[in-house]
């Protein structure tokens, strides 16, 4: 008689068992390349689960295998441990600065970066005014109708914007023409600062500016949002020296300077 099949409880059981043994394994080769045998008995695995389990995180990028000395981390884990850093530390580093921002302007203040195509909002200090922002941390917004987002494309080609506008237009943002999107965009990075005209939320506004790490590669953004009323035409160019200044001082404590900045300039003025 064909036995039972197995329960949903024991297939999520299982499931994890193999989760935490594959865990077991990526920890196991933290000391350095560790050969199949040693694998197999510092985990007290037989040889053929060891062997299945490094051969998955193999496939996945997890693990490399080198012949001769054995296995050793992979490129995906540093490509995991760069961005864990970078995410985790600009979060730290950013939050003072974050917060004299928001009390100096009495309005939202977030921090953002790039995450697979969209502005993934990291932080939000709320204003000291009476208006409500819908913005969440963890939040994916599009990159052109934000102003966060259009601040992380400031060093990005016209091809790049192009693509990404009919993307997003697609679904609905930004509510601007190419032609006057693009226009904005050209003097957004002369300027080195972007706005939000209500493009992503109705009524809102945003000023804008990235920051730059020691390459003076953009890394992340900040954006200081207002309702309209409060975010006129002239208030948001007074408002760029503020921001601009953040973001100066937040590059600045990630190993940014004004010097290599320039370079960047001059590489962007050639597009």
């Amino acid at each position: 008689m064909p036995s039972n099949p197995e329960s949903p409880s024991e297939s999520k059981t299982s499931g994890s068992q193999t989760l935490l043994r594959g865990l077991d394994v990526i920890e196991a080769v933290a000391d350095g390349p560790i050969s199949l045998a040693d694998l197999a008995a510092r985990l007290d695995l037989t040889r053929s689960t060891a062997h299945r389990l490094a051969t998955a995180l193999v496939e996945r990028r997890y693990l490399n295998f080198v012949p001769r000395l054995g296995y050793q981390f992979g490129p995906k884990l540093l490509e995991l441990g760069f961005l864990a850093q970078q995410q985790t530390d600009i979060v730290q580093l950013a939050r003072p600065h974050l917060e004299a921002l928001a009390a100096k302007t009495e309005d939202t203040v977030h921090l953002g970066v790039l995450d697979n195509e969209r502005a993934l909002y990291l932080d939000k200090i709320p204003g000291r005014r009476r208006v409500e922002i819908s913005s969440r941390v963890g939040d994916r917004h599009p990159l052109t109708s934000t102003g966060l987002g259009k601040a992380l494309l400031l060093d990005d080609n016209e091809v790049h914007w192009h693509k990404l506008f009919l993307e997003d237009q697609a679904s609905g943002s930004p509510k601007a023409t190419w032609e006057i999107w693009l226009e904005r965009m050209k003097g957004y990075v002369t300027v080195g600062r972007s706005f939000d005209l209500q493009e992503n939320e109705d009524f809102i506004r945003c000023v804008a500016a990235p920051i730059r790490n020691f390459t003076g590669n953009i890394v992340a953004a900040i954006s200081v949002s207002s309702a309209a009323q409060y975010m006129d035409d002239a208030r948001m160019q007074a408002l760029t020296a503020d921001v601009m200044a953040t973001t100066a001082a937040i590059s600045g404590d990630i190993g940014w300077s004004a010097s290599r900045d320039d370079k960047g300039a001059r590489r962007r003025s050639r597009r």
